[in-house]
């Protein structure tokens, strides 16, 4: 099923070379075509996250790809046609994607295919166009969350808890019943993450003993559970406030990975996009109010001073604007 109103081509942000923020050009490209298993997208936004520098940058492209490549595997719009197999959406429905493969092209461009099972629709009280912001961070900081396991009223500490995938965490954390404490990226960062309900609330840029002091303070029998979205000397020291047995969990991709030592558990883990794991996270998010906090907007035309923004220091996420 297809809208008669959608065109045969489309406005894009591509590359045809790995390399820095200026290898990324506007053009024009034919709309993908779309198959039994797939769903056509009217994009709003797309989210800009760091995996999309690794890709720009040849580190980290998905299976399929080929130049011109558009980039973008997070974006949420309007559904515009639908293949012969799909059921778990329809034409007119706003939807948001996490597309970890994507060889007809990704979220930086007008339209947009993905196969259905990445995509759902919007959950109640998320702003379509954030939700593009959330896709692929949103899933991640639920698998960080099921590696850990932590039952309610648990303490966990989330590190870098203002970053894209941190603020979401504590949300998400906090719907499952846990105590969280939130060591976030400076007074802006520190207010966000109060803003969105952690029990408490370190600046991570203060002296580490005070920040460990300040966690002992709130959970004097120790944390059993950090979920790290970064890593460092910083970090290394925190685990000391873990219980016996504690665990680390770390999203792939976090540099330097965690130490290991005695007593402590260290496991690594990914998001995941498929049907289940969307109906989760929708259900977890319209238990109450849920922020996607976009530090700043940039228009399609503007791609080149979004990755490099990424470059930089900011609390939430990234987003393009593209209708």
């Amino acid at each position: 099923m297809v809208d008669g109103d959608v065109p045969e081509r489309m406005q894009v942000a591509a590359f045809d070379a790995f390399g820095g923020p200026e290898v990324i050009t506007l053009r024009t490209m034919p709309v993908p075509e779309v198959a039994a298993d797939e769903v056509l997208i009217k994009v709003w936004s797309a989210g800009v996250g760091v995996w999309d520098a690794y890709e720009r940058e040849g580190v980290l492209v998905p299976e399929g790809t080929e130049f011109p490549i558009v980039p973008g595997s997070d974006g949420a719009g309007t559904v515009v046609a639908i293949g012969s197999k799909v059921t778990n959406v329809a034409p007119g429905d706003l939807v948001y994607v996490s597309a970890t493969t994507r060889p007809k092209g990704g979220f930086y461009a007008e339209y947009a295919v993905t196969k259905a099972e990445y995509a759902a629709k919007v959950p109640d009280g998320v702003p379509a166009e954030h939700a593009a912001a959330m896709s692929t961070d949103a899933l991640t900081a639920l698998a960080g969350l099921d590696t850990l396991g932590l039952p309610s009223g648990a303490w966990l500490l989330i590190f870098g808890a203002s970053g894209g995938q941190g603020h979401l965490a504590v949300q998400l954390a906090k719907r499952q019943g846990l105590n969280v404490i939130a060591v976030a990226s400076g007074p802006d960062g520190v207010a966000l993450v109060t803003r969105l309900g952690a029990d408490v609330s370190i600046d991570g840029h203060g002296d580490t003993a005070q920040v460990l002091e300040r966690i002992r303070d709130a959970a004097p029998d120790g944390v059993a559970g950090i979920l790290a979205m970064a890593g460092g000397d910083t970090l290394d020291r925190l685990t000391e406030a873990l219980t016996d047995g504690g665990v680390v969990a770390y999203a792939h991709g976090v540099r330097p990975e965690p130490s290991e030592r005695p007593g402590v558990q260290v496991r690594a883990y990914d998001g995941e996009a498929n049907p289940r794991q969307l109906q989760r996270l929708n259900e977890l998010i319209e238990a109450g109010p849920f922020v996607v906090h976009v530090a700043e907007k940039f228009p399609l035309g503007k791609v080149v001073a979004a990755h490099r923004r990424l470059q930089t220091s900011y609390a939430g996420k990234l987003l393009l604007t593209i209708a």
